[in-house]
């Protein structure tokens, strides 16, 4: 069945991938673009001035938000971290609503962050754990999350799409991780305990397309490889894979000084499982860090 899917946040990396294997599917996709829109399949809107065409979201199947500002940036600056919540926030919230207000409420997947469990050492971290803390992206994806609510309670089938860092290595972590270790300088962060949630471009993309055609699919969705490993055990498999030592190590009050804010998402330990996925029957490409390494290393496409 075609469905007609809009998406926001289409020109990023992993936008560009979803739209791609999307209309390969045979989808009709809608990009909302931030400047005039120029071709076939673009539609204008600004969110922080409340400008969409309304009749392109009444006309969508499923509504897809992956928008919001560069994680990279000046991590000590309160202007990044204030344009890393808006972005997310007001995207979310005005696609909220105008789904809510829709006639025929879409589909909606809502982009999000894995950071939201903060950190919570060995502990298994399903879709229903709790959030705790308050490091600033565990912060942010609470708010993002909430922002959802005019849609949810429209009655629209809300997919918030609780994301780990998506390894490749056209785009980071895993592109620049990759030079690192090539030139010797790899090594664990801290004590390497911590759990580091991750998960392919291939696995990443074939999960949204099943979300995106799943009627039954709603709620919270973790997109994370099966098997979490921690710093050391990832730190160790691109070593082997790039064929160089790593006996660096960074040690934990060094990252605190030099992330600043972001050092609870680098130190933090979030050992996530994707309960949801594997409930709803999804298979797994590269369902752990070795299968994940070897399929961004070798970018191998949805």
């Amino acid at each position: 069945m075609s469905l007609h899917v809009v998406v926001a946040g289409s020109s990023g990396f992993l936008g560009t991938h979803l739209t791609a294997a999307l209309q390969r599917q045979g989808h009709r996709v809608t990009c909302l673009v931030r400047r005039p829109a120029e071709h076939e399949g673009e539609s204008t809107w600004d969110p922080y001035s409340d400008v969409y065409d309304r009749e392109v979201i009444e006309s969508a199947d499923v509504v897809v938000n992956l928008a919001g500002a560069p994680l990279v940036g000046n991590v000590h600056s309160k202007r990044w971290a204030q344009d890393v919540l808006e972005s997310r926030v007001t995207t979310t919230r005005l696609l909220a609503r105008a789904i809510a207000e829709s006639e025929r409420p879409a589909a909606y997947l809502a982009g999000n962050g894995i950071a939201i469990y903060g950190s919570q050492g060995n502990t298994v971290l399903t879709e229903t754990s709790p959030s705790t803390g308050d490091a600033l992206l565990t912060t942010v994806t609470r708010q993002w999350e909430e922002a959802t609510t005019p849609a949810r309670e429209a009655g629209a089938r809300v997919v918030v799409l609780r994301t780990s860092p998506v390894m490749d290595r056209r785009s980071a972590p895993l592109g620049p991780l990759t030079l690192l270790f090539k030139s010797g300088l790899g090594g664990k962060l801290g004590n390497g305990a911590q759990h580091m949630p991750m998960i392919s471009l291939r696995d990443w993309v074939g999960a949204v397309l099943h979300l995106t055609v799943d009627d039954d699919a709603h709620g919270p969705v973790n997109l994370c490889c099966v098997d979490t490993p921690t710093n050391a055990e990832f730190t160790r498999t691109l070593a082997s894979a790039v064929h160089r030592p790593a006996f660096a190590r960074v040690p934990a009050k060094v990252l605190e000084v030099a992330a600043g804010p972001m050092a609870p998402e680098l130190l933090g330990s979030v050992n996530a499982r994707p309960q949801a996925l594997l409930d709803q029957g999804f298979v797994f490409r590269d369902p752990d860090v070795r299968a994940v390494v070897q399929a961004g290393l070798q970018r191998l496409d949805p």
